[in-house]
């Protein structure tokens, strides 16, 4: 078995919508970012790497490569997914926490986790999401972005 964890951030821009876990919420604002933003999707990818000693998305998808301008963060998924298969690793189970004041992510929770599950060819039980906010402190409680955590454990094949 491995473990791993990974953390991002993105703060808000222009837009209409935030995509977290390659689902498009409605929202007064965009993220900032060079790819799509998906900071759930990010988080997941570093805790895939990091549970393989892989390093972590930027030294694979470095945000200065203008390849990866406005790329959809699914491609990272999946490639870091079939890292770990060729580790010898399939996902024992995934859970996150998305961390922010708005959009409410409650009612968004089945579509993200059924998204995700159907990406990573999973069962929908294997993956959790979550969403809790900061009571109003710090970068995320003033609404200036919103971050996501994701900790998975990998099993060998």
């Amino acid at each position: 078995m491995r473990i791993g964890n990974g953390f991002d951030v993105h703060a808000f821009g222009p837009g209409d919508y935030v995509t977290l876990g390659n689902i498009k919420i409605p929202h007064d604002h965009g993220f900032i970012a060079h790819s799509d933003g998906d900071v759930l999707i990010h988080a997941i990818c570093d805790a895939l790497l990091g549970a393989c000693a892989l390093g972590d998305i930027g030294q694979h998808f470095p945000p200065s490569d203008p390849q990866w301008k406005g790329c959809d963060s699914v491609v990272f998924l999946k490639h870091c997914h079939d890292l770990i298969g060729k580790q010898g690793y399939q996902i024992g189970n995934i859970d996150c926490t998305i961390i922010c004041e708005a959009p409410k992510i409650g009612p968004h929770v089945k579509t993200i986790q059924a998204r995700l599950a159907e990406i990573l060819n999973t069962e929908t039980n294997q993956i959790s999401i979550k969403a809790t906010t900061t009571e109003k402190l710090g970068f995320t409680g003033r609404g200036e972005g919103i971050a996501a955590q994701a900790v998975c454990l990998l099993l060998k094949q």
